[in-house]
């Protein structure tokens, strides 16, 4: 049983939001953010608690690729932790952890974070090494992730303007991208080809789209159907070569026809994912963000199973909801073969959750990514009873 202190302990690290999801990468990587500024005193910050809470609050990411971020700026003297205990932690993290790690970006790093870098270097592993990355300035950080806002504590905020004012004073600011990683206002005319980074009503009205469905959507999901790739392991949790899928990205909107039975089966489920992701408006839509992050306080089967069939049946529109049928449709072929692929329902929803729905303004927090994550699992699971009924077109309000 926990005893009332330790509760005390894991209340007050969840108030400081001191680690956060913020967001998937170019790649849809999932991007952990931890904040130094925030974190408790060195006496907290020595214990099992802590280390048990921060391997809570990335397990289900650390299944898949993810990235992290650590903002070092306004850490406090009190909350300094002793080498020995980051050198515990380091040990105490499972090997999930340190292999899926993509990269590690260390923000405004300072002599104490070369000091540690120092101590640890002969320790780790090569490869480890190579996944580290130091950033001075939050617009290169955005950059180099594809995130287009990044909502960091004041303390950080503060601090980048300082040292980086006189920088964006001699070049400019750095141009804002419309959608959720999409392309900068000074982009060309968008040729009437394109299939990223548009909207799902402009692709259907310059494509030849059967049921709603983009072509590249359906020729991605017909690949990744085939019996000898449905089963590879890891599919849609590893990611494929970012520089090809920008290729095969960049040939597609340019209207030109790309072959992908030769293609590495995860730079085929990459390209699926880039496509969710690269929407001018998320699939579920903005209007839907707010009821979804409600999921978890729907209690009762009886109350998910209404609310859920509602947002999908009532209130998506209807090229939005023959997408993501037909998208739900095929992830259960995968769940089928999850004894080869190890994709069950939860790492699907896991990998997908973030490039189903997003807020319209702000990042998406923990708190908020949980419910949309069991809300793309519970769909996974029910889809049989959820879309039993072949809605007609005229009357997709009208069920049971």
């Amino acid at each position: 049983m926990v005893e009332p202190d330790e509760n005390a302990i894991r209340k007050d690290f969840k108030r400081r939001k001191f680690i956060e999801f913020i967001g998937t990468d170019k790649q849809g990587q999932p991007i952990i953010a931890i904040y130094a500024c925030r974190l408790p005193e060195r006496k907290d910050l020595n214990s099992n608690i802590f280390i048990d809470f921060i391997i809570k609050s990335m397990e289900e990411f650390v299944q898949n690729d993810y990235i992290l971020a650590y903002f070092h700026q306004g850490m406090k003297d009190n909350s300094k932790p002793a080498l020995q205990f980051l050198w515990n932690s380091y040990k105490e993290l499972d090997r999930s952890f340190k292999k899926n790690l993509k990269k590690l970006y260390v923000v405004h790093p300072t002599t104490f974070i070369r000091m540690v870098w120092f101590f640890f270097k002969p320790i780790i592993s090569e490869k480890f090494k190579s996944k580290l990355i130091y950033t001075s300035s939050l617009d290169e950080l955005k950059q180099s992730l594809g995130l287009n806002t990044l909502k960091v504590p004041d303390p950080v905020r503060e601090f980048d303007e300082k040292i980086n004012n006189g920088t964006r004073q001699r070049f400019g600011p750095q141009g804002k991208a419309s959608g959720h990683h999409g392309s900068s206002p000074s982009t060309p005319t968008i040729p009437k080809t394109a299939q990223f980074g548009v909207s799902l009503r402009f692709i259907i009205e310059n494509s030849a789209c059967l049921n709603c469905i983009p072509p590249i959507v359906r020729k991605c999901v017909d690949h990744l159907s085939l019996p000898d790739v449905v089963e590879t392991e890891g599919i849609f949790r590893r990611t494929g070569n970012y520089t090809h899928i920008k290729e095969l990205r960049a040939k597609i909107n340019a209207g030109e026809e790309v072959q992908l039975a030769n293609e590495d089966t995860h730079v085929t489920a990459s390209l699926l994912k880039t496509f969710l992701r690269e929407l001018e408006e998320p699939l579920l839509t903005y209007e839907l963000y707010d009821d979804i992050t409600q999921f978890s306080e729907w209690k009762t089967e009886e109350q998910r199973s209404r609310n859920v069939k509602q947002l999908l049946r009532e209130r998506l529109p209807e090229e939005n909801y023959e997408l993501f049928k037909y998208i739900v449709e095929f992830l259960g072929k995968i769940m089928e073969r999850k004894d080869f692929n190890k994709m069950t329902s939860s790492n699907l929803a896991i990998v997908f959750g973030p490039n189903l729905i997003w807020p319209k303004q702000e990042q998406m927090s923990l708190d908020e990514i949980a419910p949309i994550n069991a809300f793309i699992d519970y769909v996974l699971q029910h889809q049989d009873d959820i879309y039993f009924v072949d809605i007609n077109k005229k009357d997709r309000g009208t069920y049971d």
